[in-house]
């Protein structure tokens, strides 16, 4: 895709990026390594906090999840200066703060897996892993780290 193709696709989907959030600590937001880039964990926008399976439906999580990808499309923005320098969507980790009776944790993070995949196209087909967490920081419901391959331009 080229960088008409990818805005015209934001625009298409209705997505406006925000303005890459900050890192929580003391820690990069990315770190770029032999054409690989790492974004460190995103939440979603708006601080929610709580659990899935106990103050939000899967419904929920997923558009939550869709919204961390719009965070982590935004620190790609900020790193890359342009999406059209992603070569690979490579993998996708989501930290799922569930109730411990909750069993969908993979039905939650398909929201960022297919808002990759809307984005990118088959670039955005990506590994991936998801886990339920006992807690996360700030008691946000979801935390999405990613790996991205881009060009060696940056």
């Amino acid at each position: 895709m080229t960088e008409q193709t990818v805005a015209s696709r934001l625009a298409t989907l209705g997505i406006v990026l925000p303005n890459a959030s900050e890192p929580a600590a003391k820690y990069a937001n990315f770190v770029k390594v032999n054409g690989l880039l790492f974004v460190s964990g995103k939440g979603p926008a708006g601080t929610p906090k709580g659990k899935l399976g106990q103050d939000y439906t899967t419904a929920e999580g997923y558009e939550f999840a869709r919204q961390t990808g719009i965070e982590i499309l935004a620190v790609l923005q900020t790193a890359l200066g342009t999406l059209d320098k992603v070569k690979r969507v490579v993998k996708i980790q989501g930290f799922v703060n569930a109730a411990a009776s909750f069993e969908e944790h993979h039905k939650v993070l398909n929201g960022c897996s297919d808002l990759m995949q809307d984005v990118f196209g088959e670039k955005g087909i990506h590994a991936r892993s998801v886990f339920g967490a006992v807690s996360v920081r700030d008691n946000l419901p979801i935390i999405i780290d990613s790996i991205f391959e881009v060009e060696e331009s940056i």
